[in-house]
């Protein structure tokens, strides 16, 4: 009894570009499903604002209230804005007693 040999087919690559492009699609399509299914597009971006809330005093500016509670790196302009846009008021609009709601990274 003789035995065969098994003969491997062999594969040709035809074409180098088609070959790459197949290829780099393939690792693209893999690499998208991996971040995906294990959760590295997290929204961090959504998550809820916390607000600290402040009481307004007699003498009080959104410029000093800003430079009290406000971050020390950021710009005191875009700081007031924030603050106003919060609260929806302006700084002509302060009165001693009001609440004001101060956004806090954490």
């Amino acid at each position: 009894m003789q035995m065969k040999r098994q003969t491997r087919k062999k594969y040709r690559i035809k074409s180098r570009v088609r070959f790459t492009v197949f290829i780099v699609l393939m690792l693209l399509v893999t690499a998208t499903a991996v971040t995906t299914f294990l959760g590295f597009n997290n929204a961090d971006g959504m998550t809820k604002p916390q607000y600290i809330q402040v009481q307004v005093e007699s003498g009080d500016t959104l410029w000093s209230i800003a430079e009290q509670y406000m971050p020390a790196d950021m710009d005191r302009r875009e700081s007031v804005h924030i603050i106003s846009k919060t609260n929806e008021t302006s700084a002509s609009k302060l009165y001693p007693g009001q609440t004001l709601k101060i956004p806090v990274k954490r």
